[in-house]
């Protein structure tokens, strides 16, 4: 994923006479995970810039042009070359207009660091709204910014989730407390509006009173000749970044006394992050920067004369705010940088194929059971899981629940409810149009009709998922032989959660593909490697989950495993459900009780085949319990023993179970290697992707873990 980051044009990316937005820039790419795939524009006169991947764009004076207006066009013309999928646009919200005329296809991110309501671009209510509706995210330096934008917009305004704050950061600096010196500093314009009249009056009547303190003074203000003298004070002027945080570190008392709102304040943020006692006004998003220290309710030169001189007089008081201020500032570059990558993050999860003539977005129908009859007691699911992964994808995806409609449309005529099924299908497709139908377990849905819509669409695409055993030593293999090769004339990929290779009933009308049950971070939440446990071992079968309680029948093959099982680990604790007369459990109360176990075994009915798992394994794993699986399954080609525990007998699995119930260390190890392994490579979003390329049969250099190109 490309970023560009395009600074205002008389923003200065150099360490010579650098701009706030510039140091924000360059402290916070320092640690992000998407730096080398960003580039910083702008316009910078000095030859010194930051060491970042820098392009400087060069314009000339032009009395008949508008200089912003060719900055940005220049801009658009280098953009057009290197294609990002994100601009990130900082303090000039009238760039965006010139932008998404000539550069549709980007998702803008526009950083405010100053009053929105001063600007041009989002002074008005309609501006405010044109930024709202073409900006992925608008980020704010404090949540007096953000208020300030929403001065007079509408309701739907104040709650998007479009509007983040994020404040600007400093380095927390290893400070020597015995070290600070009896030096009180003001850092900033030197002007009224940043308080300095106001400041050196104050100054100069301490430095005459109180003999042993001074006081140093960074900044300029060409503009605003305000001239303080004494002896003790010193008027560095402007000083690079580095050389005002070395004053900083033995600085005991930092003055910010802005008349006019300060939209956040870097240089008490600063003084703060290097154990100075601080002394702010009540302006704008300043009381936001500091955690501990001085607020000057009324700014007055006799209120900050009489806070210096309380902090003078007062030294347990002065080093009470220093060590609060340096101990409690949170706002480092790491902790800003990450806001901003989880951002940039969650843009990077919606891969936009370019597919079906260049459409970013699909229109996806998966139909399969959404389980709605049964109260959200089958909720947490493969097809949910899948349909979140399209979702994040930035596909439009209309669930379309089978079984459900089935249950509904029964009737004298319709005994089976199959024909209502059908004609559902056919009238939906036609208003909804969709680009690709996922068919998951449908196999009420005719053949015929899937066949007659290719005809209609000739665009269209299908994909079919199967979750069941296809081992001819397993459950219902001639039942789901019959399921998999039904559509096998209509469909364009088969995805299996056992190995194709392990499988030679499938037909070669249509490509097979591997993929594993997906976890999904909405519904795998829990972390016992973080926990202790009471039980050692959770098992639950179930005799059918559309049934959801024991039935009389022959017994399970894997009940009498279990009970050897339990025979064998005479001091192990078992947590067990769907057997010894014990009902089986769904959802919440399925989540409750894996919860309080150490290690889940992954059984599955048959004999173990390539690859095949139900999807137990992922509420195992993916919930931080530590997975014991059959070796015979091969899911030691993607995990480890320190990801998963691979048994060959069931005497080599007690021996395991009693090692890892002993081992807590080594448990907690392999549950948190287990569930971050698998929720990295093997979660919705991933094999949802995996199944639109192999069906749109888009080439895709990118290896799955499970699949190599």
């Amino acid at each position: 994923m490309k970023i560009s980051i395009l600074l205002p044009l008389k923003e200065n990316f150099s360490p010579s006479y650098a701009g706030a937005v510039s140091l924000f820039i360059n402290d916070t790419l320092k640690f992000s995970q998407f730096k080398k795939n960003i580039t910083v524009f702008g316009h910078t006169q000095y030859k010194k810039k930051f060491d970042r991947k820098y392009f400087n764009i060069d314009i000339k004076k032009n009395l008949f042009q508008s200089q912003n207006k060719e900055y940005v066009k220049r801009f658009i013309k280098k953009e057009k070359e290197i294609n990002s999928d994100i601009i990130e646009l900082h303090n000039r919200p009238i760039y965006l207009n010139y932008l998404v005329n000539e550069l549709k296809d980007r998702d803008y991110i526009l950083y405010f660091h100053n009053d929105p309501l001063t600007m041009s671009g989002s002074k008005s209510i309609s501006e405010r709204s044109f930024l709202l509706n073409n900006c992925y995210r608008i980020v704010f330096n404090s949540n007096w910014s953000k208020k300030r934008f929403l001065y007079n917009m509408k309701s739907e305004a104040i709650n998007s989730e479009k509007l983040i704050v994020i404040n600007q950061s400093a380095k927390k600096n290893v400070i020597n407390f015995k070290k600070k010196e009896n030096i009180i500093t003001f850092v900033g314009k030197l002007n009224r509006s940043k308080g300095y009249d106001l400041f050196g009056n104050a100054v100069i009547k301490i430095l005459k009173k109180y003999k042993k303190w001074k006081a140093y003074v960074v900044g300029d203000e060409p503009r605003d000749r305000l001239d303080y003298k004494h002896e003790r004070l010193t008027n560095f002027g402007f000083k690079e970044h580095k050389d005002v945080i070395k004053i900083y570190k033995k600085t005991s008392i930092a003055v910010v006394c802005s008349r006019w709102d300060e939209p956040f304040g870097r240089t008490s943020l600063e003084a703060a992050a290097n154990g100075c006692a601080v002394i702010i006004s009540n302006r704008g998003g300043l009381p936001e920067t500091i955690t501990n220290g001085r607020i000057l309710k009324n700014l007055t030169v006799k209120n900050i004369y009489k806070d210096i001189e309380d902090l003078i007089i007062n030294s347990k008081i002065r080093e009470k705010y220093q060590k609060l201020s340096y101990k409690n500032f949170y706002l480092s570059h790491q902790y800003v940088s990450k806001q901003i990558d989880d951002i940039r993050f969650n843009l990077s999860k919606i891969y936009k194929p370019n597919i079906l003539n260049s459409k970013s977005n699909l229109r996806i129908l998966h139909i399969t059971n959404f389980n709605e009859r049964h109260n959200g007691r089958l909720y947490f699911n493969t097809g949910r899981r899948l349909n979140n992964g399209f979702i994040r994808l930035g596909h439009s995806v209309l669930e379309f629940s089978d079984r459900d409609i089935v249950s509904r449309g029964k009737s004298i005529k319709d005994l089976s409810g199959s024909s209502t099924l059908n004609d559902k299908l056919v009238k939906t497709c036609y208003h909804f149009k969709p680009d690709m139908i996922v068919l998951g377990h449908a196999d009420m849905i005719s053949k015929d009709i899937l066949y007659n819509l290719k005809k209609d669409y000739s665009h269209l695409k299908i994909a079919q998922w199967f979750l069941d055993p296809l081992n001819k030593n397993g459950p219902d293999f001639f039942k789901n032989k019959n399921r998999i090769l039904d559509k096998s004339d209509v469909i364009d990929a088969n995805f299996l959660t056992t190995s194709p290779k392990a499988v030679s009933l499938l037909s070669k009308k249509v490509k097979n593909f591997f993929i594993p049950n997906p976890s999904d971070d909405s519904m795998e939440t829990l972390n016992n490697f973080d926990k202790d446990c009471s039980n050692d071992v959770f098992f639950a079968l179930s005799h059918g989950v559309h049934r959801g309680h024991l039935k009389n029948r022959s017994t399970d093959d894997r009940e009498k495993f279990i009970k050897d099982l339990v025979n064998k680990c005479e001091n192990i604790r078992f947590d067990l459900f769907g057997m010894n007369n014990i009902q089986p459990i769904w959802a919440d109360q399925y989540f409750k009780n894996i919860s309080n176990s150490k290690m889940g075994l992954n059984l599955s009915r048959g004999t173990p085949i390539k690859y095949y798992s139900s999807d137990r394994i992922t509420q195992i794993i993916g919930n931080g319990l530590v997975t014991l699986i059959d070796e015979k399954t091969c899911y030691n080609d993607f995990f480890d023993d320190t990801e998963m525990v691979f048994y060959k007998n069931i005497s080599d699995l007690s021996a395991k179970i009693e090692k890892i119930s002993e081992d807590e260390k080594l448990r907690k190890l392999i549950g948190r290697k287990g569930k971050a392994k698998y929720m990295k490579y093997f979660n919705s979003t991933l094999v949802a992707d995996f199944i639109i390329k192999k069906t749109l049969n888009i080439t895709d250099k990118r290896s799955y873990l499970w699949h190599k190109p």
